[in-house]
């Protein structure tokens, strides 16, 4: 009876919390799908036949870019299934690991693989680099995805339920670091675009999509190491944005939401890469800061 009774417990889960984790987890999984399917793309130089259909046409097309979308999508669903399990006081330890799974997957696996994919698509195959180099690409790559998973998996033993409990994260949050590398990879793919498709008047557009892809190995092995730092980071939700507010921050959040809406890609590029390097700022400011000194 015991033995029965604890597979009917593991049958049934909180349906609406746990199908917002598998949205986060087919979210990172398409985006390693669509972004091999524009690497395809690329190499043969012969998506329109290869790939008959317009959909499919259409990610391969858009491949990179659309891949760091679904990151950030995937970054919705992780917001979404914690905030649908407090709402129905259905917070259980199956879904809090579900949701690490789901994690490793999206914000640790897939940004990764993105990554790894572009630099060696605009960089190791176009400039033949030394082949010490390429095996460095793919080493930071699995270095960032093994950051991530034990940064959950430190996570889930020390994770305590109920809000009040996720004011501030040990370490850089998987979806930051994810959200970060996501970012990243949409501003040069939007400044690679528009030195590409605008014609020699955006040069500039084209030296800085340059830069971006050689900076892009760095923001990966720097994201994956701050991820397993023991440098807090706070939550910007629950910590800034609820509850009163003065009038100044509800205008600098006015002013973020248009930005993100004219110039999403560079907005989001910069204030993920603040978010991230914040953290050891602040870390190296108050350990390096003069103390001020003590009377007898």
């Amino acid at each position: 009876m015991r033995r029965h009774g604890r597979r009917a417990y593991v049958r049934s889960v909180y349906f609406l919390p746990s199908l917002a984790t598998l949205g986060n987890a087919v979210c990172g999984f398409g985006a390693m799908y669509v972004a091999s399917l524009a690497a395809i793309a690329i190499e043969t130089g012969a998506g329109s036949i290869i790939f008959r259909d317009e959909w499919t046409r259409f990610w391969a097309h858009n491949g990179f870019s659309a891949a760091a979308y679904l990151i950030f999508l995937a970054m919705v669903f992780d917001a979404l299934d914690g905030r649908l399990a407090r709402f129905t006081r259905h917070t259980t330890d199956f879904g809090g690991q579900l949701d690490s799974l789901a994690d490793v997957v999206s914000f640790g696996a897939a940004p990764a693989f993105i990554a790894l994919t572009l630099f060696r698509i605009e960089v190791l195959d176009v400039h033949h680099v030394p082949f010490v180099l390429a095996r460095l690409n793919w080493a930071i790559g699995a270095l960032y995805f093994s950051c991530a998973a034990l940064r959950l998996a430190r996570f889930n033993v020390s994770n305590e339920h109920g809000e009040q409990h996720h004011y501030s994260f040990l370490g850089l949050p998987s979806p930051g670091a994810g959200g970060t590398v996501a970012a990243w990879i949409l501003m040069q793919q939007d400044l690679r675009w528009l030195g590409t498709a605008m014609g020699g008047g955006y040069t500039l557009a084209r030296q800085l999509a340059s830069i971006a892809i050689y900076i892009l190995p760095v923001i990966v092995l720097a994201t994956g190491l701050l991820m397993v730092s023991g440098i807090r980071y706070q939550h910007i939700v629950n910590r800034y944005l609820r509850g009163k507010r003065s009038l100044a921050r509800l205008l600098a959040v006015l002013v973020l939401l248009l930005l993100l809406i004219v110039w999403h890609q560079y907005t989001l590029a910069l204030g993920m890469l603040i978010y991230a390097m914040l953290g050891p700022v602040t870390w190296a400011y108050l350990k390096w800061r003069p103390r001020p000194a003590t009377t007898p």
